[in-house]
């Protein structure tokens, strides 16, 4: 990067968000640009430059271009669009480009006003730095200098990732309280160059950040604490998921629930161009969760990026990459970061408006004909490593896709479900049945390891598909016109359904089942599917299968530990005993 370079282009088109300057000096893709409304200082507004074709840039205007013309001035920074890493960052609320929301608010009032920018971390904050590196130590980009405790985790002070090559350190802060502009070390290059260490640093957003020793491959299951994702649909310590799904399917709460049980260290939330209803609510709920990990509110240890279908669209496309960028940043402090991004089709619609004003030829459904690389690029920033210290970090991202009127052979879905290791599809039918989370048992799909046995969830989804295509059946012919067996089939998928599947987040002990809980109740469960009962007609059938699940569903709400625990499921055993042949 060009260091203070200021060069001044004007303006010679507008088109909605975008404009278009002649420049004459060098420019950059990707670079940070600001554009003055009325060749003023007093409104200056942030750009990117998209496309750079012979002596002509477009730029996308992150902002409302009300008021900007031909002639206007734009001034170049020589920056890649970067945000700002460093302590201060959990428990924060971000907009897309990294602007404080909260300050933003009081600043600006009700209604933001255009180019007001602040600073992302707190200047004002003292950290307890506690050294780690000494003098003449060599160290390269991503080395650790001291640590400094930020809430629940420990955020270690690091070479900047931009820095190139062996650095010897000259001098080292020595234990104290300091602010994140002060000089925590110096370091010096081979040829002599001195650079200062201070507790913050710059990155491009749109370059991961790859400074580890190696990339692995995700085996372990990240238990979520939600069964049907944890046994049939699992998730990977460093994968990819996605959870498509119609609106009202659910996809809120379950994020809600993803966060606040999922083993991870640090949760992000990209909002990125949800509705702003649906964005308050994550404010206002989110800070009053309770961690289960700390009993501490869960904002302690998470990061929101909030960019509203209210606020400008392309900042859309900066807010999910500001939120990967931030996820990589604590992975290379050996910690296993959660992405939760709120929704890609969103991000997609940004991606099409622009690839619009751009004139490029259009893909399926007027999005960019590059619209698959994007993805797949934004998913492969997931990923386990580990780190030249031993350690291991992880970015698992989840991302949820909002497809018009539910329909997954959307082009946003599709290029989507090519590249995840799990696809939690949710189900309007499930939803509309108040079948909580409303996943698709028989649609959805992970490549991932479960914390049952394979062989036991093959055969429990067997039953799931042959109760579907009994229940349809029945549909048609009507329940007299179904076999005995048939029938008993279907009511154990239902069994299966209501007690397993199907999950009260709400409550304490049932919100929340641990993967020892899910081995143990699917054991139980795995019986009954497995059984041989003497049901002499539907009707004993039905009655009989109807007490069984509203035993397992009282059961469900008990700890494991607990006295009533032990006398329900003696209850169950007796229960299946009275019916069973397998000793009669």
């Amino acid at each position: 990067m060009a260091e203070g370079k200021k060069n001044t282009e004007k303006v010679v088109a507008v088109n909605g968000n975008m404009i278009t300057i002649e420049f004459s000096d060098r420019v950059m893709q990707n670079e940070v640009a600001f554009a003055k409304v009325g060749g003023s200082n007093d409104v200056k507004l942030k750009s990117e430059v998209i496309r750079v074709r012979g002596n002509r840039a477009d730029l996308q205007v992150f902002e409302s271009t009300n008021g900007l013309k031909v002639g206007d001035e734009v001034e170049f920074t020589g920056e890649l669009l970067s945000v700002e890493l460093g302590p201060g960052l959990l428990t924060q609320v971000y907009d897309g480009l990294q602007n404080p929301l909260p300050l933003l608010a009081e600043k600006s009032g009700f209604f933001l006003q255009r180019g007001v920018y602040l600073r992302a971390l707190d200047r004002e904050t003292k950290w307890a730095f506690t050294p780690i590196a000494k003098v003449g130590d060599k160290v390269r980009p991503g080395d650790r200098i001291g640590s400094v405790p930020e809430g629940v985790v420990t955020h270690y002070i690091m070479v900047p990732f931009a820095w190139k090559g062996e650095w010897t350190l000259e001098s080292v802060a020595p234990a104290g309280e300091y602010t994140v502009d002060e000089i925590m070390a110096v370091a010096v290059s081979d040829q002599g160059e001195k650079r200062n260490i201070t507790m913050t640093q710059q990155w491009p957003v749109k370059i991961p950040i790859s400074d580890y020793a190696e990339k692995l491959l995700p085996e372990k299951t990240l238990v979520t604490q939600q069964r049907t994702i944890d046994t049939f649909f699992p998730v990977a310590v460093g994968g990819t998921f996605c959870t498509p799904g119609p609106f009202g399917a659910g996809k809120t709460v379950l994020q809600h629930a993803i966060s606040r049980y999922a083993e991870a260290d640090v949760v992000i939330i990209a909002a990125c161009g949800e509705r702003a209803g649906e964005v308050v609510e994550i404010l206002r709920e989110f800070p009053e969760l309770e961690d289960p990990r700390t009993g501490q509110p869960l904002i302690n240890r998470s990061i929101i990026i909030c960019n509203t279908s209210s606020m400008p669209v392309a900042a859309r496309e900066a807010s999910v990459y500001t939120a990967v960028t931030l996820a990589e940043y604590y992975r290379q402090m050996g910690l296993n970061t959660l992405l939760l991004a709120d929704s890609t089709s969103r991000w997609a619609q940004a991606l099409r408006e622009m690839s619009g004003r751009l004139e490029e030829i259009p893909g399926e459904e007027a999005f960019p004909a590059y619209l698959e690389s994007l993805i797949a690029g934004f998913y492969e920033r997931a990923g386990l490593v580990r780190l030249r210290t031993g350690e291991i970090g992880s970015v698992t991202i989840g991302g949820a896709v909002s497809p018009a009127g539910g329909n997954f052979e959307e082009p946003v879905t599709q290029a989507t479900l090519k590249v995840v290791g799990a696809f939690l599809g949710l189900s309007r039918e499930r939803s509309d049945a108040r079948r909580y989370p409303a996943i698709h048992p028989l649609d959805s799909w992970s490549k991932y390891k479960s914390v049952v046995d394979a062989k036991e969830v093959e055969f429990a989804r067997g039953i799931l598909r042959q109760g579907a295509e009994v229940n349809q059946m029945m549909k048609v012919i009507g329940e007299e016109g179904t076999s005995l067996a048939d029938f008993i089939v279907y009511l154990k998928s239902e069994f299966l359904d209501y007690v397993y599947l199907q999950q009260n987040t709400f409550d304490n002990i049932d919100g929340a089942s641990s993967a020892e809980r899910q081995r143990y109740m699917f054991d139980r469960i795995y019986k009954v599917l497995t059984g041989s009962f003497s049901l002499p007609d539907k009707d004993t059938a039905r009655s009989y299968f109807l007490n069984l699940r509203q035993m397992f569903m009282d059961l469900n709400y008990l700890a494991m530990d607990s006295r009533e625990f032990k006398e329900q499921e003696a209850a169950i055993e007796a229960k299946i005993a009275e019916r069973s042949t397998v000793n009669a």
